[in-house]
């Protein structure tokens, strides 16, 4: 009987393969596999391999390699391949290789990135030493304890399926926390299963904008059906990234005229109205004006909606803060079947938690919370249920009750600064939310080179021109800028303050 020698140690040795190991904690995957397929030899392959991964980063300088052993191990192929191709690669430079260090990745010199541009891409706000620009809170003012103690209250009475995929509508933790809350406070008549919880406003104008747009009704008599909403009506004045959301969802734009009274919604009506689908309307607080919408202007956007089957979108951005006065109600009250209101936490806490709601009409329910779900299933249940938290334990109403304080002194300082140091300059509407619109004499000169002499003295202000839809509506407009004296954390308030009327001081003279 003959006796069957063992394999050798090169039978034993599985085909070269793809590797993966750790160093300092962190997965590295070599593929031999694709290059040996390529006719490249198997130590070339290992030194492409290691080249590619430097070259790209995922090798960082300093990283320790496995040993020879180690690495042939991982990738089936001799130790002495391995010992070559390190010693190739640290003769060329990728690696460096020390008497009891063992290999590491070399460090080398990086080029440098081209230069680019110095322009932000859209939605980036510019920045300064001193930033007066609108449409953001102080964001020191974010009750950090209080929502500490709401989430942690939250995780611990949460039940299990709360992680689990929801309504597109949102938790109804916070539906119905909303639904009183927006009852005491703005008066909106609505309850859990009409509202919707979005990621922003924009989010859910966006939304609203996708279901008017394929919205359907009955046309003559209903022998054929017409097509859904076309444009929709806005403020003269608004908000651009607003304006981008309509347009993106194929809606068309009609500008209403403004003056001191709000938008001109008796137009919506009449000969030369616009064929309009709804009207989005900022009547607490209109932005960037600053001014309330008429009483009389309400009743007739109302109006309209109900005699033409529209509706009107109302923006109530920062509703809970009026200083001269109690805010004004919610304009859906009006009508609930024909008002879409919109609130949002970006101004009341922060614009980072992404959280906003739509009281929405029976009928834009399910369409709405169709494309919700569409466009990303549901909004995050933990910020939902801390700020339901938050609502319900009373934490937030004081919190907007000392912003409310800390803001209209904001105000009080910033109208005084200008009485005394550019009396020149008019500060026109409300007394109410985060931003005040700051009116030049003519002499003040265009409107853009101030504000671009502001950015050379690192102030960051807005002007009111980019507002405006179109200039046709407003061709006489003074130069004018818009300020966010609500932006600087406290601290740095003052200084921005001196460097704004020192600025308006200037173009006074």
């Amino acid at each position: 009987m003959t006796a069957r020698r063992p394999p050798s140690r090169a039978a034993r040795r599985p085909s070269p393969r793809a590797a993966s190991w750790t160093a300092f904690g962190g997965d590295l995957h070599l593929d031999l596999t694709g290059r040996r397929a390529a006719g490249t030899g198997l130590r070339a392959a290992l030194e492409d391999a290691l080249r590619e991964a430097v070259q790209d980063g995922r090798l960082a300088p300093g990283t320790r390699l496995p040993s020879s052993r180690a690495l042939g191990e991982d990738l089936g192929i001799a130790r002495n391949t391995v010992v070559e191709a390190y010693g190739q690669l640290t003769a060329e430079g990728w690696l460096s290789s020390r008497q009891g260090s063992g290999t590491t990745v070399a460090e080398r010199a990086t080029p440098r990135p081209a230069e680019r541009p110095a322009t932000l891409p859209p939605g980036i706000r510019p920045t300064g030493r001193h930033d007066l620009l609108p449409g953001r809170p102080d964001l020191s003012l974010f009750p950090r304890t209080a929502w500490l103690a709401a989430a942690r209250r939250a995780l611990a009475t949460a039940p299990h399926d709360v992680f689990d995929y929801g309504s597109p509508l949102g938790r109804i933790e916070l539906r119905r926390a909303l639904t009183d809350y927006l009852a005491r406070v703005r008066g909106v008549r609505t309850d859990p299963e009409r509202l919707l919880i979005c990621a922003g406003f924009s989010q859910g104008l966006g939304l609203l904008a996708a279901a008017l747009r394929e919205r359907h009704r009955r046309a003559d008599g209903g022998s054929r059906a017409a097509r859904g909403a076309r444009a929709v009506a806005v403020e003269a004045y608004g908000l651009p990234p607003q304006r981008d959301v309509l347009r993106a969802a194929g809606l068309a734009l009609v500008p209403l005229p403004m003056d001191g009274y709000g938008a001109r919604t008796d137009l919506l009506t009449g000969p030369g109205a616009p064929a309009a689908g709804a009207v989005l309307l900022a009547p607490a607080h209109q932005f960037p004006t600053g001014v309330a919408l008429a009483a009389d202007r309400r009743s007739a956007a109302v109006r309209w909606a109900r005699e033409h089957d529209g509706y009107v979108i109302e923006d109530d951005y920062d509703g809970e803060f009026r200083y001269d006065r109690q805010p004004l109600g919610a304009m859906q009250a009006l009508d609930p079947d024909r008002v879409v209101y919109g609130g949002t936490a970006a101004k009341s806490l922060a614009p980072g938690l992404r959280l906003a709601w739509l009281a929405l009409p029976d009928a834009l329910v399910e369409p709405v919370a169709r494309f919700k779900r569409l466009a990303d299933t549901m909004s995050p249940v933990i910020d939902q249920l801390t700020l339901a938290e938050l609502i319900t334990s009373g934490r937030y109403d004081r919190h907007v009750r000392r912003s409310r304080l800390h803001y209209r002194r904001r105000r009080d300082r910033l109208v005084a600064a200008l009485a005394e140091r550019a009396p020149h300059v008019r500060v026109t509407g409300i007394a109410a939310g985060l931003h005040a619109v700051l009116q030049l004499p003519p002499g003040a000169g265009p409107e853009a080179e101030l504000v671009a002499r502001a950015r050379a003295a690192g102030l960051v202000v807005s002007g009111l021109g980019p507002h405006l839809l179109d200039p046709s509506l407003a061709p006489n407009a003074p130069p004018a800028l818009v300020v966010g004296y609500g932006t600087p954390p406290e601290h740095a308030f003052p200084a921005a303050l001196d460097a704004l009327c020192a600025l308006l001081a200037e173009a006074g003279g």
